[in-house]
């Protein structure tokens, strides 16, 4: 007998059935079929609907006005076997198995009151209208879409039936749908979110939204605050469960252990009394995991639920091994690996042990286990090398060994038996490279040694010569133990030993244990330092290619952004993400730890975690494994994955010994994250995430994608990009040099290498290039070096000229050596040349810029120095002048929120995304260290326009932008970002709103300067002690305490009177007020040091 999985398989099945029905035998054997079915998928509406249409279509058949052409016979068993009544309940009991699908239990129900009244109208009664009404009355006090059309139909039905109890019955019926609607209500934008899913034809989505919606859902049941509403949400959420389990997440592990978990939960609630759901309610644990099993026969931890209930519930030897084979027939029990197979066995071991260790057992019981505990262990290592072959060394946390050993000790008292298990598992190099396996013997032999102290015959010899008992086989596991040279964790190993040879042992066993420690550190600490020399070596080696291609000599990559820069401009074009002193710090920008993080290699990939997971308890999982700086949590569908950063390798490398432990009931894997980070540049200066996520994607999945901060550099473009393996990463770099927007840009990705983010080296990091100022105009390249050949060898010289070919009067000369370079300085510096006394000094990288400017309607940000304003170009009618203050002040504005890691293209992008016309942008100044930027538009209307469509545009970040006068611009900073967890944000400038600003912050209610950090948010301190297993440890224990981060103080500048006294809001409203016209006050900006162009117009156009 076929047994189809899933309602489609179910109604393709029985569908072939029909067809092939020809006789009323064979309809019957479709009907069972179909309660088969409904049995199997109780909750499908595809099914039930099958099913009652099949049903209705032989009762209309067999009916002797039927021209179906049955034979009389068949019609005469026909009408005694499909009978109206037969029929009308079977609808019925189809829709109180999906009356709260909330989204579609409306098609069963339409259907079958539509029958219900066309059997009204061939014969009307009193009690087929009582009947009716009573279906309608029941139908409105249940949630569903339609609730709505629903009482419409009510409504036509009394109007037609029952026209004099109309009034009453509609107002009963809408008072008892109120509570209905209401819990449709709070559902409706999880129906309107997930209907959205479904449109867009994404199953991803669809997966992703009804996860979420379910979690929601168990939380509505959890809740204890409105007891009335736990009934329905109980009812609710198992309509959901329906939804989900026969449609998008039919085969999805996580949604059929959830639903297991609540009605297992709700079973344990009933019974304690602490549940108000009518046991009726609830449905069969036992059925629900059988069918749990069927739909993922790959999940073991759903068999070990369903092993766990039916001995629970008292089934039969017989019939729980009859689950146990279907685990083991099944073709998908190790698709996921073996992890699968381990928890079916250890269900099955865990249920023998419990049967014969039950102090009524029977010697069967135990026979039973003492044959089939052995047996599954065997099993298990038959299945294994199958898999993987010599590979496979067994279940790292031995839990079937573990279970017959305690069988051997607890109900065999055979010591002997259950220590040649731990021998056997002492020879895998999985368990002898365990410090936790040692442990874990350890303390079995010192519970031994407790217990046989009270019997004459003891497994453990006796210390005759001292007249005391020792247990001898406990300090033989550590002897064992200190001979494995791979011990992940030796310092822990001795520590024990030695505090139990203290405890336990006579004096010269004691001093045995301290002369084996002793050269057991010796031989540790030269394994730490090879191992640690060793990854230095290989870390570097696998970056020595990108390091040289990152750090060129005497060049820089040209970047090609700038397509119309004037060579006079620079010496040199800067890498994207330095600064034009070759170093990736900018000039100004502060320096701390976060300059020494060496993401690359103290990072792990935390993977196969649940959903749920979250910073604290990834603390607790790696809190004996070293300090943890930052993490980022990805969550996808019903798992996440963490990127853990350490404070140093050695803390890393220590946690991919948590690799294969359990959290939770997950099984994580631990992988380290090196070679997983590019270093990406040369792209288009609006690339996004988004962008840069289609970029890359036929190379790999990308964990995340980290954009630099420009505070203190606006010339940065680059980018980390993070693979989730080195695979993937590998691949991405195949891409180097790929050219993008026709040619246009070159793109760079290399592995990202910590050791080459040093200063680059080059003449002007040398000292060997020097600045000459005040030449003649005239004076040419042969000029300048014939000069400077009198104080040494000259490399190269360079006189920087205008478009028109003239000298700006200063020129670069490098000298081969710096002694030369210094003695040019002595003897050239302020010597008359041609009439002009120059100055010669060491060339120096000019400041990095905090503001970017990009003008016109430019797709791409990059700055368009020959765009006019369009208040100044060219009209047929007459010629006007530069505009005013007050013009350009009307047609400014300043949007906020801006995050400092988006560049000048990428928010005049998103401007244009939010609905501001390109063409209508004329210039946009761009602030970081101030959160926010200066936009000039055409005129004041465009102005308005643009104001309205950027409030509440949301950006990257998941913030949003909002509008205010340039004033406020200024007088905000710029969120300091920091990605850490082991420290806070540094607390914001505390500062005083007023004038508009206030006004401002309040009609956003609270937005702006409100929405800085606090300074509670602050994380606690590291741990006081780590002790972990690390390899690459040197050097003596780490003592107590940590070292709290003093905060820096932030100086503001926000105009001439910072230093002094301060304007008031007084002040800065007379100068508004004083510009005349009625233009805002955004017309001007007090001079100082808060942005480009203070002291001239907002949007800087003194330049």
């Amino acid at each position: 007998m076929a047994n189809p999985v899933g309602e489609d398989n179910w109604v393709d099945y029985v569908d072939q059935q029909q067809r092939e029905a020809a006789d009323l035998e064979g309809r019957v054997r479709v009907v069972e079929s179909f309660r088969r079915a409904t049995q199997a998928e109780p909750g499908s509406l595809k099914v039930w609907m099958a099913y009652c249409e099949y049903f209705w279509s032989l009762y209309t058949d067999c009916q002797l006005a039927s021209d179906a052409g049955w034979p009389p016979e068949e019609q005469q068993i026909g009408r005694e076997t499909f009978t109206l009544d037969a029929a009308l309940n079977l609808w019925q009991e189809g829709y109180g198995a999906v009356q709260y699908r909330l989204s579609d239990s409306h098609h069963l129900w339409n259907r079958w009151v539509s029958l219900e009244m066309e059997l009204l109208r061939r014969t009307a009664t009193e009690a087929g209208v009582r009947r009716i009404t009573h279906l309608f009355k029941n139908r409105l006090v249940v949630p569903h879409a339609t609730w709505d059309a629903t009482a419409q139909m009510f409504s036509s039905f009394l109007s037609e039936y029952n026209r004099q109890a109309y009034e009453g019955e509609m107002e009963q019926a809408t008072r008892n749908g109120r509570d209905a609607k209401r819990l449709y209500d709070l559902r409706d934008p999880w129906e309107a979110k997930l209907a959205a899913a479904v449109e867009s034809r994404d199953p991803a989505a669809v997966r992703v939204t009804m996860t979420e919606y379910l979690d929601w859902e168990i939380r509505q049941v959890k809740t204890r605050k409105d007891r009335k509403d736990i009934v329905a949400n109980f009812q609710i959420c198992l309509g959901l469960f329906s939804r989900a389990l026969t449609g998008a997440l039919a085969s999805d592990e996580g949604a059929w252990l959830n639903f297991s978990v609540l009605i297992s939960t709700t079973h344990t609630d009933l019974k304690a009394g602490r549940s108000h759901v009518p046991a009726s309610l609830v449905p069969n644990m036992l059925d629900g995991l059988q069918r749990a099993v069927r739909h993922t026969p790959w999940a073991g931890p759903m068999w070990a639920r369903y092993i766990l209930t039916a001995e629970e519930v008292g089934l039969s030897f017989t019939d729980i091994e009859r689950i146990k084979h279907a685990a083991t027939d099944s073709a998908q029990l190790d698709r996921d690996g073996m992890t699968g197979v381990l928890d079916m066995y250890s269900a099955w071991c865990g249920y023998l042990k419990r049967t014969a260790m039950n102090p009524n057992s029977t010697e069967e019981a135990i026979d039973v286990a003492e044959v089939g505990l052995p047996s599954a262990l065997e099993d298990v290592r038959h299945w294994g090398k199958r898999k993987y072959g010599e590979a496979y060394q067994g279940d790292p946390d031995y839990r079937l060994e573990k279970i017959l050993i305690q069988f051997l000790t607890e109900r065999k008292d055979d010591i002997e038996g259950a220590r040649a298990v731990w021998e056997e598992l002492s020879r895998v190099e999985l368990h002898a490279n365990s410090y936790d396996f040692w442990l874990h013997w350890y303390l079995w032999e010192m519970v031994v040694f407790g217990r046989s102290r009270s019997k004459t015959r003891s497994p453990t010899p006796v210390t005759l010569g001292q007249g005391l008992r020792v247990p001898t086989h406990a300090t033989r596991v550590f002897n064992r133990a200190l001979k494995v040279r791979t011990l992940d964790w030796p310092e822990r190993v001795m520590e024990i030993y030695l505090r139990h040879c203290n405890d336990y042992e006579p004096p010269e066993v004691l001093r045995e244990a301290q002369d084996t420690i002793y050269k057991t550190r010796k031989g540790v600490a030269k394994r730490r330092e090879r191992e640690a020399a060793q990854a230095t070596q290989a870390a570097r080696a696998a970056h020595q290619q990108a390091a040289q291609a990152m750090k060129p000599a005497d060049q820089a990559v040209t970047d090609a952004a700038e397509p119309g820069s004037s060579p006079a401009k620079r010496k040199r074009e800067a890498a994207p993400g330095e600064d034009e002193s070759g170093n990736k710090r900018a000039k100004g920008e502060p320096n701390g730890d976060e300059l020494k993080r060496d993401r690359e290699n103290t990072s792990v990939f935390v993977m196969n975690l649940p959903s749920d997971v979250t910073q604290t308890k990834m603390k607790q999982f790696f809190r004996e494994y070293g300090h943890i700086n930052n993490m980022d949590i990805q969550r996808r569908n019903d798992e996440a994955v963490a990127l853990v950063e350490f404070r140093n390798p050695e803390d890393a490398r220590s946690a991919l010994l948590r690799d294969g432990k359990y959290y939770n009931d997950s099984v994580v894997r631990v992988t380290a994250a090196t070679d997983c980070t590019l270093f990406v540049t040369n792209y288009p200066a609006d690339a996004d995430e988004h962008y840069l996520r289609r970029l890359f994607q036929d190379c790999g999945e990308i964990h995340s994608i980290r954009f630099p901060s420009l505070k203190y550099n606006t010339k940065r473009r680059f980018c980390y990009v993070t693979f989730r393996d080195r695979g993937a990463a590998a691949a991405a770099t195949g891409m180097d040099g790929t050219p993008l927007e026709h040619g246009k840009f070159k793109l760079m990705a290399k592995f990202s290498d910590p050791v080459g983010r040093q200063q680059r080296h080059g003449a002007q990091a040398e000292e060997r290039e020097l600045h000459i100022v005040n030449l003649p105009r005239g004076a040419t390249e042969e000029d300048v070096q014939g000069l400077f050949a009198k104080a040494g060898r000259v490399a190269s010289v360079r006189v920087p000229r205008n478009m028109a070919g003239n000298s700006h009067g200063t020129a670069f000369v490098v000298m081969e050596t710096k002694d030369e370079a210094r003695e040019a300085i002595t003897t050239l510096d302020k010597l008359i040349f041609g009439n002009h006394p120059i100055k010669v000094e060491l060339s120096r990288p000019p400041a990095s810029k905090i503001t970017a400017t990009s003008r016109g309607g430019a797709a791409d940000g990059t700055p368009e120095t020959g765009s006019p304003s369009p208040s100044v170009a060219s009209t047929s009618g007459p010629a006007k002048g530069p505009p005013s203050r007050d013009e350009i002040a009307a047609r400014t504005v300043a949007v906020l929120g801006i995050p400092d890691t988006m560049n000048d293209a990428r928010v005049r992008a998103a401007l244009v995304a939010a609905g501001v016309a390109r063409e209508s942008i004329v210039k946009l100044v761009l602030h970081p260290g101030h959160g926010g930027a200066v936009v000039e538009l055409a005129d004041a209307a465009a102005a308005g326009k643009a104001a309205l469509a950027i409030d509440g545009t949301s950006v990257e970040g998941g913030g949003a932008l909002w509008t205010g006068s340039v004033p406020e611009l200024f007088r905000r900073r710029a969120d300091r970002q920091v990605d850490r967890i082991d420290r806070g944000p540094h607390p914001p400038p505390k500062k005083s709103l007023g004038g508009d600003a206030a006004v401002g912050a309040k009609e956003r209610g609270g937005e702006g300067p409100a929405r800085e950090r606090k300074e509670t948010e602050l994380m606690p301190p590291p741990p006081m002690l780590v002790r972990r297993p690390v390899p690459g440890r040197t050097g003596p224990k780490r003592g107590l305490g940590f070292v709290g981060a003093a905060a820096k103080k932030v100086v503001e500048a926000n105009g001439p009177g910072a230093a002094g006294q301060g304007k008031s809001n007084a002040d800065f409203k007379k100068m508004f007020l004083g510009l005349g016209g009625g233009a805002p006050a955004a017309a001007t900006v007090p001079a100082g040091k808060d942005g480009e162009g203070q002291g001239k117009d907002a949007a800087g156009n003194g330049s």
